[in-house]
């Protein structure tokens, strides 16, 4: 074997070295993102679980309100079935769109509920209202983290599979970008207020 066939095999090995190395690596970066977001799904299940409880409570005193406590519960339901398409596909970027858009509702729908709320001395004063206000301000607050941690894992991913020669790898392979949750409202963005 001459020194030019010696180099040349040295390279094919290296390129096949480098492109096993680069997929598992995408592997890896797509799983912890999947895994954040199965983080994500835990705290979200938790909250479209108190908020009927929420809905119920509130509901016998607010009886001139239906439309309010209707459309905190459909905007539930919206983010719920969301939740669940993007569980199932949590890299498909329309799956993780769709459920920013109806947590963006849900979260409007909140608001609209705690501002009336507000005009309702008895219901403020209520002890499983306020057990459940606090149970929920501390779900949101854990929501609040997985998201972070998802779209941190996201950005990774992305660069990842952004970065030259990366980039070599990830097209053929299949390696499609991901998309950061974002709540796509503006008053979802802000902390829901449930102290009282």
């Amino acid at each position: 074997m001459d020194i030019s066939t010696i180099i040349t095999l040295a390279v094919i090995i290296g390129v096949i070295f480098y492109a096993i190395v680069t997929y598992n690596g995408l592997i890896t970066s797509r799983n912890q993102f999947k895994n954040a977001f199965a983080q994500i799904d835990v705290q979200l299940q938790r909250r479209y679980d108190l908020i009927p409880n929420l809905v119920e409570t509130a509901r016998t005193y607010l009886k001139h309100e239906r439309e309010t406590l209707q459309a905190v519960t459909d905007a539930r339901n919206l983010a719920q079935a969301a939740a669940r398409a993007a569980a199932a596909h949590p890299e498909d970027p329309g799956a993780i769109g769709t459920l920013g858009a109806a947590e963006g509702a849900l979260g409007a729908a909140m608001g609209r509920l705690f501002a009336v709320m507000e005009a309702y001395p008895d219901l403020k004063a209520n002890q499983t209202l306020q057990q459940l206000m606090e149970e929920l301000s501390t779900t949101e607050n854990k929501v609040a983290f997985s998201r972070q941690f998802f779209n941190d894992s996201v950005m990774a991913y992305n660069n990842q599979r952004e970065q030259f020669p990366n980039n070599l790898i990830a097209g053929p392979f299949n390696f499609l970008e991901a998309r950061l949750l974002e709540i796509e409202t503006p008053e979802a963005k802000q902390a829901v207020k449930v102290a009282f």
